[in-house]
């Protein structure tokens, strides 16, 4: 089993993703959105999953000083947009096989374990 984490090291809620895969012995590929941008392909994924609005941070300081408040884009327009800006995602996203996750989501990540094993 191995999954696939897109988020920052500085983000407290991708690095309790991190640690709870850790501590199951999980292996996780981890995608630090600082140093390389998620692909248009991933981030479609979790759009047609969830919608582009369950991706973005309207929180985050990027959104802010982008002043996109007021914007009212398509899923395409948001996709582009979220491929350019990494940091205005919410995080972390995980995925395993075709299992999507947004933000914390440790339920989910128990079965997803609990699968996993019983896979084996």
């Amino acid at each position: 089993m191995e999954v696939q984490i897109f988020g920052t090291r500085k983000c407290t809620e991708t690095r309790k993703a991190l640690r709870f895969f850790a501590e199951r012995r999980i292996r996780t590929h981890f995608v630090d959105l600082n140093e390389r941008a998620a692909s248009l392909g991933e981030l479609t994924r979790f759009v047609q999953r969830f919608g582009s609005a369950a991706l973005i941070d309207r929180g985050a300081k990027r959104f802010a000083q982008l002043g996109l408040s007021p914007a009212r884009y398509s899923d395409t327009r948001w996709l582009e947009l979220l491929v350019e800006e990494p940091l205005l995602l919410r995080t972390p996203l995980v995925r395993w096989q075709s299992r999507l996750t947004i933000g914390p989501a440790e339920e989910q990540w128990r079965d997803w374990t609990a699968a996993g094993a019983a896979a084996r």
